[in-house]
């Protein structure tokens, strides 16, 4: 038996307007002036829905107003890019979550100029025919890292893809136990190695493998030995790896092929930066590894890419490989690509690439900017603090940085919430939340963007 409340109820959904109805009303043709028909046919049926369900739980229904106006931010939030800039007050300088490293103002300007038209990617202006992309960064490559010749490919996994599919389908790979990394995204270097057609043989120990464990391993099948640098972690204590240098002299020895993963690669002295020594490319090359790869955007401070570099014949066998075909980097990833080496070729990397200048940055300088942020909104929920930053990306595990934050107390709702709030600003802002505090690391924030975080700040949490 239907009761009263029923009645109600059905009295109330019947007195909600039609979307036909909607659509003759002003506010709703204005929208229709801006938007398209479905887009707004769909955000005034999610505002019907959402009114049905409030009346279903005894609320009263919207005006056909209010509708509209639901309607209305249901359409933004659809539109709403979901891609946005954000500032990285984590203190991780390559946030693989926040897009890696931030490019250079040149970097950027060279993206952006082939990206507006067309450009000679394919193209030899000189012999007036086809030309190779591959060609635009060739030069920079075997001038910054001494190899012969070098190949880019759209990311350091893929690089060993393909180097693995072309020097060892169906043939066994050696690798220590201790290397068989997972390399982020759930992603492990045994999966890479068996798609690529390559036969897994590992050898050693977790923490100890020695190049005779190498050695004994190699047989007929045996196409080449891979060295996979465990940049995301540390294992400390009763640990040996083999060298590069053992495994290049091994293989020599043996007629096989090198490939070394150096993962972030650097091209600088991290120790000179107050870091441990991270593996640099210019060693594995010097050495005589056949194939060294790396991420172009890690520690390089680059648009996304992998990198291979090393022997001519090598490189020219991965080149002519079917799938490089599928792992090729587009106009503007090479535009940026080129920049970004140009940096070092001018001895200007410490200065124009922003992950090398975070680096770099004093502690001086990070406390001066901490202490004119507190001062300038004056909260006594805010403070100067001293924390510690990473390098991140899988470069240098287990090292930090001395750096300076703007610590906000908690007022109530608990830090948590705040870094809620902070992230849901206009330009949202990642912190990090320590001991009920609400921490903004000033190493990964560039100095233009304190004003944005003063902004922030006085309008959503603290004064």
């Amino acid at each position: 038996m239907e009761t009263r409340s029923d009645k109600r109820e059905a009295s109330l959904l019947r007195s909600l307007p039609s979307i036909d109805r909607l659509l003759q009303t002003e506010a709703v043709q204005l929208l229709l002036a801006t938007y398209p028909h479905d887009l707004v046919v769909e955000g005034l049926r999610g505002s019907l829905d959402s009114a049905r369900e409030g009346i279903r739980h005894g609320e009263d229904p919207p005006s056909p107003p209010a509708l509209v106006a639901d309607a209305r931010g249901r359409i933004g939030a659809a539109i709403q890019p979901t891609l946005r800039p954000v500032i990285n007050a984590t203190g991780v300088i390559l946030h693989t979550n926040l897009g890696r490293a931030p490019l250079s103002d040149a970097t950027i300007a060279a993206m952006e100029a082939v990206a507006r038209g067309y450009s000679s990617l394919e193209y030899d202006l000189d012999a007036g025919g086809r030309g190779s992309r591959h060609e635009h960064v060739a030069a920079l490559l075997r001038r910054t890292t001494g190899a012969e010749a070098g190949l880019v490919v759209n990311n350091n996994a893929s690089g060993i893809l393909l180097a693995l599919a072309a020097l060892a389908t169906g043939k066994e790979v050696v690798i220590s136990r201790g290397q068989l990394v997972e390399i982020g995204g759930g992603f492990r270097i045994p999966d890479v190695l068996r798609q690529s057609g390559a036969k897994l043989v590992e050898v050693g120990t977790t923490n100890r493998t020695y190049g005779e464990d190498y050695a004994a391993a190699i047989g007929d099948e045996t196409a080449l030995l891979l060295r996979v640098h465990a940049s995301n972690f540390r294992v400390l204590g009763f640990t040996h790896s083999a060298s590069i240098e053992d495994l290049v002299h091994l293989a020599k020895s043996r007629g096989l092929r090198v490939v070394d993963d150096l993962g972030s690669g650097s091209l600088l002295p991290t120790e000179e930066y107050g870091l441990a020594h991270e593996p640099m490319v210019q060693e594995s090359v010097r050495v005589g590894a056949d194939v060294v790869a790396f991420s172009g955007d890690k520690l390089l401070g680059g648009p996304q890419s992998g990198i291979l570099v090393g022997r001519a014949d090598v490189i020219e066998r991965l080149r002519r490989h079917p799938l490089t075909r599928a792992v090729r980097p587009d106009k503007a990833t090479l535009a940026g690509l080129r920049a970004t080496l140009l940096h070092y070729v001018e001895g200007a990397a410490e200065r124009e690439v922003p992950v090398w200048r975070m680096i770099a940055t004093p502690t001086v300088d990070l406390d001066r900017r901490a202490r004119s942020i507190v001062e300038a909104l004056g909260s006594p929920n805010l403070d100067a603090v001293h924390t510690e930053s990473a390098v991140g990306g899988g470069s240098t595990p287990g090292e930090t940085l001395p750096s300076r934050a703007v610590a906000i107390s908690s007022t109530g709702e608990g830090a948590q919430a705040l870094a809620t709030r902070l992230r849901r600003w206009s330009m949202p802002i990642i912190a990090r939340v320590a001991d009920d505090r609400v921490l903004l690391d000033l190493r990964t924030v560039s100095p233009s963007e304190d004003g944005e975080i003063v902004s922030a700040l006085r309008t959503t949490c603290v004064v």
